[in-house]
């Protein structure tokens, strides 16, 4: 499934005017990033000392040394940055990240040998902080590790990150694949969000998710990580143009579609989905799904601090039943509750009610978050879905709320409508079916 799609993601926020810095071994100026404009804002090598830069314009099209070198390096930042701000441009805009209009600043952290260390990635981080203001950066994904420090001391990695965080700026890390106990810097850093893996099985069945083998750990100041997970399994990410696996693809491909089914076991073989796109599996994709995240809030409450945020992503995750605390930390990241609890800030009920409906024996209590509209209905099926349906009111500017009498009880779908025409799934309820339309309901259950 599509990543918006399995993260109950709200379709009203893609990242836009947020910028979000991408820290990794390489990177590839994807159609996904660069059209029907370039959002690529600037290019940096934080691999060499001093530190070599490119700035970009919306026009431009990018290139920087190395660019079209087809290097494996390069594809792992291609598949981080896309999976976190990805438009989907080579699939009509179906396989894209949450942010798929936020900004991008891509900071690649090899040296010269070939090596990630604690000494480039602290050069990036430095970086980023001294042109954070220049160039609106608001997160920080790093889907990379340094070398292995002693848990008792702090380091260069952890400090950089810290000052980070104090200039408001929010740090994801992911949390590496190892199964251990055992963190790497950045993951080991307390103000960063770290983030483990999480098998949901590609479905809505929240019955099915099981943790992955991500590494979990205690950081210096004796928090646990990881805070939260995220899928780390059957993420979909673009192949490298250029590569040897995407000219395999476009081959295979071209010949499945002569009925040579025979393909199939090696298009499996390379998990591509397309000819442009394959499913990925690590913590190095669950960090920039959570970083994407983040950039949705951000758009919905630019005012939010990384406390902020962090409390909010924590009070909405999704808690794995039968999983240890040391390993799911809050639990799965819940993309729409979060970003609803990021619209609730002007009205100070973010640190109360997190989920939506609330149901009690005399009825069901609806609220939507939305700046923009000038009129909300509840469509559903307990009416069968007679329209103009429930009524919201406005009560105060952005949010809106309707009052049902209590329902018998069952299970019941149902929809938002905005201003007449807009149908909207309800971003705060993260349980939903199809509605045999090609979208989706949201499922209101009595008892």
């Amino acid at each position: 499934m599509p990543t918006p799609l399995r993260l109950h993601a709200d379709p009203r926020f893609t990242g836009r005017g947020v910028t979000l810095a991408v820290v990794d071994v390489g990177f590839y100026p994807h159609p996904d990033l660069t059209q029907p404009h370039n959002r690529i804002r600037a290019w940096v090598d934080a691999g060499r000392d001093p530190v070599v830069e490119r700035r970009l314009a919306p026009s431009d099209v990018p290139h920087w040394p190395g660019w079209n070198e087809r290097q494996p390096a390069q594809w792992h930042g291609l598949m981080t940055s896309a999976v976190a701000a990805g438009n989907g441009w080579l699939s009509h805009g179906l396989y894209r990240g949450l942010a798929s209009e936020a900004d991008l600043v891509l900071v690649q952290v090899r040296d010269r040998a070939g090596h990630i260390t604690n000494h480039t990635i602290t050069r990036a981080l430095n970086w980023l902080s001294q042109q954070a203001d220049a160039l609106g950066i608001r997160v920080i994904n790093l889907s990379v590790a340094g070398e292995p420090v002693s848990p008792l001391k702090g380091n260069l990695v952890d400090e950089a990150v810290t000052r980070l965080v104090d200039q408001g700026i929010t740090v994801i890390a992911a949390a590496g694949n190892d199964g251990r106990r055992r963190l790497i810097p950045p993951a080991t850093a307390p103000a960063a969000l770290t983030i483990g893996g999480l098998d949901d099985k590609n479905t809505f069945d929240h019955k099915e998710v099981e943790l992955w083998h991500s590494n979990y750990d205690e950081a210096v100041n004796g928090a646990l990580k990881p805070e939260l997970v995220a899928p780390s399994l059957w993420v979909i990410a673009p192949v490298l143009p250029g590569s040897d696996v995407a000219l395999e693809a476009e081959q295979l491909f071209a010949q499945r579609g002569h009925g040579r089914i025979h393909v199939e076991e090696r298009l499996a073989e390379l998990k591509m989905v397309t000819p442009h796109y394959r499913h990925v599996d690590g913590t190095s994709f669950a960090a920039p799904i959570v970083a994407s995240v983040v950039a949705c809030m951000l758009q919905a409450m630019p005012s939010l601090t990384p406390d902020q945020i962090r409390h909010l992503l924590i009070k909405t995750a999704q808690f794995i039943p039968g999983a240890s605390l040391e390993r799911q930390g809050a639990g799965a990241v819940n993309a729409g509750p979060a970003v609803t609890q990021a619209l609730a800030a002007p009205h100070h009920q973010r640190f109360t009610q997190t989920r939506w409906p609330q149901v009690t024996s005399t009825e069901v209590t609806f609220q939507l978050y939305d700046n923009e509209a000038h009129s909300v209905q509840i469509i559903g099926s307990w009416n069968g879905w007679q329209v103009p349906g429930l009524a919201a009111v406005e009560i105060k500017r952005g949010l809106w709320q309707a009052h049902l009498p209590g329902l018998e009880a069952g299970t019941y779908a149902y929809k938002f409508l905005l201003d007449g025409e807009r149908w909207l799934t309800d971003p705060a309820n993260p349980t939903r079916i199809p509605d045999h339309f090609g979208g989706w309901n949201s499922v209101l259950q009595c008892l």
